[in-house]
């Protein structure tokens, strides 16, 4: 599985005002991206968006081998 230091996270603020977060693995190029919801906590949605991404990763690194 993959390590926290391998996964690239972004926080991008759009025009609109609102923030996207991405989650990015550069070896594989796996992307996911989330719009964030301004009523909750940014850290909770950020772990679990995290952990969304490992598990697809586990998945797809699975299928490869």
């Amino acid at each position: 599985m993959a390590t926290d230091t391998e996964i690239q996270m972004e926080l991008i603020k759009l025009a609109s005002g609102d923030r996207l977060l991405r989650l990015t693995e550069p070896s594989t190029g796996l992307c996911l991206e989330k719009k964030l919801d301004p009523r909750q906590p940014v850290i909770r949605q950020k772990d679990r968006l995290r952990r969304a991404f490992e598990a697809a990763l586990a998945r797809e690194l699975a299928a490869t081998a």
